[in-house]
């Protein structure tokens, strides 16, 4: 929040009048001063934030006070009769830069410590399921104790899923990784980073895995806080980070954890020599339970009732009190029972599967010739491998164990493990299937309830030594001994279509007959009386380049609309352009990218639009733009692995670059990297020139905001990371040049944004065509913003475009913490795009403290529409856009903020806490 920063963290940049469109947002004075000077002490509490608050409120309290100065009036005074902020925008310059982290304290990230219970009342293992549903990430495993919490594998997802089910991420002590890759560990970067921004300290949590853990290491380095990864530790051989001790025997697994609560092991299984390829097998092992105590037979013995009771029970033994004789625990305790050993097996490949049949580390948890009975064996392993000779030949070594087959298994796709944004992408599609298709986990055969009564015929018991096909939650009790065995009452119900449908006309009756108003939109004649109401929606002048358009010309796809983390109902940034048979693009790509193009597509179908991608365009570092990228990469890299085809093309900034090399150590991402400053316009004009020196920047991407003697020239060029040399990218240039032709583009320009170093935005442009009458018209021009406040730059792109997607984190009310963070407000957004004559503006990148819908003003959306997760928009329907609005108003009328999103432990982008007042009402009319 701005109260809260030194006063010269914020800047006014002014610059010279835009031309012909000139940006509303820059003609209204608006002072800083009253907001801060009305504003709270660092130190005091937050003040509630005012609902009907406005730019241009005007402060009686205070005279008007100068505290900043533009940028024009720094390099000179010859404008003393213009306000200064007339032709200003405001942003905060040291978060531009990079800088602001120095403002604030560094934090000494703390690890959970917790008194152990080691007479635990409670202890299970959980199957949390990630990935069920789409297979793109492997499942994890929790296992719960009453003061600890371990989770085996981190995917994707993982974030998000403990958010809907209120697992509380904060309570984990320790992460297993059973192999290190984007499958099994996608998820941890985004973990990582939202553990060490809980309260004022921080928490760090301990994470293993095999020696390639070093690598994932190195490569989240590049945008993750060192202080959140002190804690790495791996086992093998080769490595160099933090290490367990290896005095051990050859054939003993390595023990990680071993106190009075649960001794957790490690097997290695190691196939091949290449990085990526070892495996783990995790042994955990509860201590026996002691026998009950026999006070007869203590008396019996000489002892009087009191402390050698107690003794004797810790496993002590005593001198009797009444007899020359030592007592020990055995004579007067009853049997022992044995401990329980539950298994968690991970073999990916067949190759696995010989190694874990003939490893000696395995002998000791034989039925036949162990010492030890193993309760339960969770294989993580896929169906292609369980159902092989050699792996069942291993599962027959266990007599009695319970197998729990977590692989993945095509009946789990059918029923979403995220319902809360499945209901609400199901409500959207009922209300207008145009832009919002059925969700591909749900076929039409399976449109009616079909919930297997067997699965929830019986809370507890399924005998030992069977096989059950693992389930969202199910769990397996390992305490209390009584209740031992599968416990199947936290699995949840399966949600259908037509359920939310059902739930939808029992809530909300009329909204039957506004899904019929929503077809007319494209069938006929509009609603009168909306048209009266709305007399905005009346526009009927639709763009040159829109003329007869192909609906297989191209479609938008929002695949993540949320901001800073996943949440419920939206998750991180990601923008699939689906250009049908010529390819796709995708601009972002947020952690859980690839599960989203599944929830969209179906199995089959995301894979032939990850097979088709020919460019991925990032648009700054932050882990809620990239996080994603690797494992869609290593998704394509498996699919057209064999064939011949070329490595996809990775835009994004210089930073990114130092992740994704490091990253290539663990696994091949099939990828060639060109830097965001390689794309500006002045970069591709290097293409026509044989001195790319020689070439300005006059009317550019760059322009006047980054050019020599601006402040923010030093955002730009940071000294720590120089220009690429345009002439070693130029091949690159030239492979982009022609791959976009190939697509049917003219055009794909970067150009630098405010928001943190290297930030950037994109204009992608089609190829002209003709139409009908064999005339040439122009091609579509659509805009993405990424993150960024309003600038000159993000209007001079836009100019004449036909789609802008514009960020718009925060309501209206909220524009300081915009300018803190370097956002944008919705009517911010919205101002961009009128100011630049765009045709169409779909907002995205709202703050997770709007669960469903942002807070929006109705009457700026006359040619703007709320983006939402799984929405598709295509070309064609552009026209239609804007008039689906009013029917969201319909949907979500009784939408509050759900108690659940306040845990008091999780901040969102921004900083704060997510909020939990109570909103009637999303549309403020």
């Amino acid at each position: 929040m701005l109260t809260s920063m030194p006063h010269h963290n914020l800047t006014l940049l002014g610059f010279s009048p835009l031309k012909s469109s000139s940006f509303a947002l820059f003609l209204r004075p608006f002072s800083l001063y009253p907001i801060l000077a009305s504003s709270p002490p660092p130190s005091s509490p937050r003040r509630p934030r005012a609902a009907g608050y406005r730019r241009s409120d005007p402060s009686p309290r205070f005279p008007p006070r100068r505290k900043w100065s533009s940028f024009e009036e720094e390099k000179s005074r010859q404008r003393k009769g213009m306000s200064s902020s007339s032709d200003s925008f405001e942003f905060n310059k040291r978060r531009a830069e990079g800088k602001d982290k120095i403002d604030k304290p560094k934090k000494s990230l703390k690890r959970n410590t917790r008194t152990l219970n080691p007479t635990n009342t409670i202890a299970y293992v959980q199957i949390l399921g990630t990935g069920m549903d789409t297979q793109d990430t492997s499942p994890s495993v929790l296992l719960f104790f009453d003061k600890q919490r371990f989770i085996f594998n981190a995917g994707e997802g993982l974030q998000r899923f403990c958010t809907e089910h209120k697992i509380k991420l904060s309570k984990v002590d320790h992460i297993f990784l059973s192999r290190v890759c984007s499958e099994t560990a996608g998820g941890l970067p985004g973990l990582l980073l939202t553990l060490a921004g809980i309260g004022e300290d921080g928490l760090s949590v301990n994470v293993w895995g095999p020696s390639d853990l070093k690598y994932l290491v190195d490569a989240m380095r590049s945008f993750i806080p060192r202080a959140a990864m002190v804690h790495t530790r791996s086992f093998g051989p080769s490595d160099s980070t933090p290490q367990i001790s290896s005095s051990k025997a050859k054939d003993d697994p390595f023990v990680l954890v071993n106190d009075e609560v649960v001794k957790i092991s490690a097997i290695l299984l190691e196939p091949g020599s290449k990085s990526g390829e070892t495996s783990v097998v995790y042994v955990c092992e509860l201590p026996e339970i002691n026998g009950k105590f026999d006070p007869a037979k203590a008396m019996a013995l000489g002892l009087r009732a009191g402390p050698k009771y107690g003794k004797l029970q810790s496993g002590q033994s005593v001198k009797s009190d009444f007899k020359d004789i030592t007592v020990h625990p055995s004579d007067v305790m009853g049997p022992s029972v044995p401990g329980p050993v539950v298994l968690l097996v991970d073999c990916p490949t067949e190759s696995h599967a010989e190694e874990l049949l003939s490893t000696p580390s395995m002998k000791s948890y034989y039925s036949t010739d162990g010492d030890k009975f193993v309760n339960c064996i969770i294989h993580l392993s896929p169906a292609s491998v369980t159902n092989s000779a050699t792996y069942q030949s291993w599962m027959k070594r266990f007599h009695s164990a319970q197998h729990i087959l977590a692989g993945h298994e095509t009946k789990n796709m059918e029923f979403p493990i995220l319902k809360a944004s499945s209901r609400i992408t199901a409500r959207l599609h009922y209300l207008c299937p145009q832009f919002f298709p059925a969700p591909g986990f749900w076929s039409p055969q399976h449109a009616n309830d079909s919930t297997n009564p067997d699965s929830f015929s019986k809370c507890f018991g399924s005998s030992l030594g069977e096989n059950v096909s693992a389930e969202n939650l199910l769990k397996f009790t390992l305490r209390p001994h009584l209740n031992l065995g599968i416990d199947r009452s936290c699995i949840p119900s399966q949600l259908t279509s037509s359920r939310v449908i059902d739930e939808l006309l029992s809530e909300i009756p009329e909204i039957s007959s506004k899904t019929e108003e929503v077809k007319r939109l494209w069938n006929g004649p509009h609603n009168n009386k909306m048209m009266i109401e709305e007399p905005w929606l009346n526009e009927s002048t639709v763009p040159s380049c829109l003329e007869n358009i192909r609906r297989d010309d191209m479609e938008i796809v929002l695949l993540g609309t949320g901001s800073s983390q996943p949440s419920r109902y939206r998750n991180v940034s990601a923008v699939y352009i689906d250009l049908f048979s010529r390819g796709s693009i995708l601009l972002d790509c947020g952690e859980g990218t690839l599960g989203q193009l599944k929830r969209r597509y179906g199995l089959q179908g995301a894979d032939e639009a990850v097979k088709k991608l020919k460019c991925i365009w990032i648009s700054h570092i932050h882990a809620d733009h990239h996080t994603g990228l690797a494992r869609i990469l290593a998704r394509r890299r498996e699919l057209l692995k064999g064939g011949a085809h070329e490595p996809v093309i990775v835009v994004g900034p210089r930073p990114l670059k130092n992740f994704l090399d490091a990253y290539q150590r663990l696994e091949d991402l099939d990828m060639e990297f060109l830097d965001c400053r390689n794309t500006t316009s002045t970069s591709w004009a290097s293409l026509e020139t044989t001195s790319p020196e020689k070439t300005t920047s006059n009317g550019s991407a760059e322009g006047s905001l980054f050019s020599k003697g601006s402040p923010m020239q030093s955002i730009y060029k940071r000294p720590s990371s120089p220009l690429t040399d345009n002439a070693s990218a130029l091949p690159y240039l030239k492979k982009l040049k022609r791959v976009l032709g190939e697509m049917g583009l003219e055009d794909l320009i970067s150009f630098p944004v405010v928001h943190c170093p290297q930030a950037f935005g994109v204009v992608l442009k089609a190829a002209e065509r003709k139409n009908m009458a064999g005339d040439k018209i122009p091609g579509w021009k659509t805009v993405y913003s990424g993150d960024t406040r309003p600038c000159p730059q993000m209007v001079e792109a836009s100019k004449g475009a036909t789609v802008l997607i514009h960020e718009a984190t925060f309501e209206d009310a909220l524009v300081e913490e915009a300018v803190a963070k370097n956002h944008s407000t919705t009517k911010e957004a919205i101002d961009v795009g009128s100011s630049a004559g765009v045709y169409r503006i779909i907002l995205t990148h709202f703050s997770q403290r709007y669960p469903k819908i942002p807070v929006i003003e109705e009457s700026h959306m006359h040619n703007t529409c709320i983006g939402f997760d799984m929405m598709s928009i295509n070309m064609a329907d552009l026209h239609v856009l804007p008039k689906i609005v009013p029917y969201f108003k319909n949907l979500f009328r009784n939408v509050v903020v759900d108690d659940e999103d306040d845990e008091g432990e999780e901040e969102s982008d921004d900083g704060l806490m997510m909020s939990v007042n109570k909103v009637s009402s999303f549309f403020r009319n």
